[in-house]
């Protein structure tokens, strides 16, 4: 059982920055795939950035370049910072984790999410 808790949400202008938290609680080891996904009102939940516990990460072609997802491994922590942010990166953020062995940015294939934080940026 892995419990996930997000902080960091916020409102900024057109152009600001976010830095998105993640703390796993549990038992946390072994390879795992640790994700962010966003989703607004009536759209599907979209991933924007994954980390492995390899290693690897992988972003959304649309926040490539502007999204860094890092962790901090002493802390149980994933990271999601977000700089030069657009209105349409407006949404509520969602952590999320599965035990496999690679990621994906389908969120069928997660197991265990948190509550959210929502991210507001206006133009």
């Amino acid at each position: 059982q892995v419990q996930l808790v997000e902080s960091g949400g916020g409102s900024v202008q057109a152009g600001g920055s976010l830095r998105l938290s993640c703390t796993a609680f549990g038992y946390t080891y072994g390879g795992y795939c640790m994700a962010w996904f966003r989703q607004t009102p009536g759209k599907e939940r979209e991933g924007v950035a994954t980390f492995h516990s390899a290693g690897s990460t992988g972003y959304a072609d649309s926040v490539k370049g502007r999204f860094t997802i890092s962790q901090d491994n002493a802390k149980n922590t994933l990271y999601l910072q977000m700089d030069s942010l657009k209105p349409e990166d407006t949404a509520m953020y969602y952590c999320a984790w599965v035990f496999r062995g690679s990621c994906s940015f389908s969120s069928r294939e997660f197991r265990y999410w948190g509550k959210g934080t929502q991210v507001t940026c206006s133009s």
